[in-house]
């Protein structure tokens, strides 16, 4: 799967997900075997309503996941748990893991 191919499915899949009264939430993703394999997810944030997804880096994130596509796939479509994810090493976060909680109840809606 290309980066294109992955932001198309994920803004898809973000047109079901209700965000309503989810505190403001900036997650960037790092795809480690692809190159350039950033984006962010921005929920509800400096004043945009939604989710906001952007094939580039959000400097005023509050953490960041590193993760392979395949992996990356597996969570999005709920193949993949994400505490099991990080606690295996297949996830790494950087900054508040709160957060990255947050984001992975997101996806589980």
């Amino acid at each position: 799967m290309t980066m294109d191919e992955l932001l198309a499915m994920l803004r898809e899949k973000a047109k079901d997900i209700d965000v309503t009264g989810t505190p403001g939430l900036a997650v960037s993703f790092y795809i480690k075997d692809r190159d350039p394999g950033v984006f962010y997810v921005a929920v509800n944030m400096n004043g945009n309503k939604g989710i906001q997804i952007e094939p580039y880096e959000y400097n005023d994130r509050h953490c960041a996941i590193t993760m392979k596509m395949d992996n990356f796939v597996k969570l999005i479509n709920g193949k993949l748990d994400a505490v099991a994810a990080f606690t295996l090493g297949k996830l790494k976060v950087d900054g508040d893991i709160s957060k990255a909680l947050e984001f992975a109840n997101l996806i589980k809606k």
